[in-house]
């Protein structure tokens, strides 16, 4: 960890685990889905204790507090003391979880064979046969 040092954006993002490398943490920023106090920032924006970090990872939207800086990757237990989710963004996500979960298709599964021989018949019945009419 380090105090009272400059760190750039990419840097801690990647460290936070947010994202596997640099090179995707700098595409991240660069592609808008990275607010720093609310703004659009660069790649080498330099990081602050106690400012805001708004980020985008596919459905999920978190709005994290810079708790502490460090230009190393260490474990995921350690790069969870990093920074601090905020209690508006927990609940927001898990309501966006919960509303992902009911609009989801209820079954998945393939039809069965008795399914498969009613939908085979259907679709032959309902098929247009010129010979069959004369």
């Amino acid at each position: 960890m380090i105090e009272n040092d400059k760190i750039r954006l990419d840097k801690w993002l990647w460290a936070c685990r947010f994202y596997k490398t640099r090179a995707i943490a700098k595409a991240a920023i660069e592609g808008g889905k990275i607010h720093y106090m609310g703004q659009k920032p660069k790649p080498g924006k330099i990081v602050c204790i106690g400012d805001t970090v708004k980020l985008r990872q596919g459905f999920d939207e978190k709005i994290v507090i810079v708790k502490k800086l460090s230009d190393k990757r260490a474990s995921a237990t350690i790069a969870q003391t990093l920074y601090e989710e905020t209690l508006e963004s927990v609940e927001k996500r898990e309501q966006v979880a919960q509303m992902r979960k009911m609009s989801a298709p209820v079954s998945t599964a393939k039809p069965d064979k008795k399914q498969r021989r009613l939908i085979h018949q259907f679709k032959n019945k309902n098929h247009y046969n010129p010979d069959a009419e004369t």
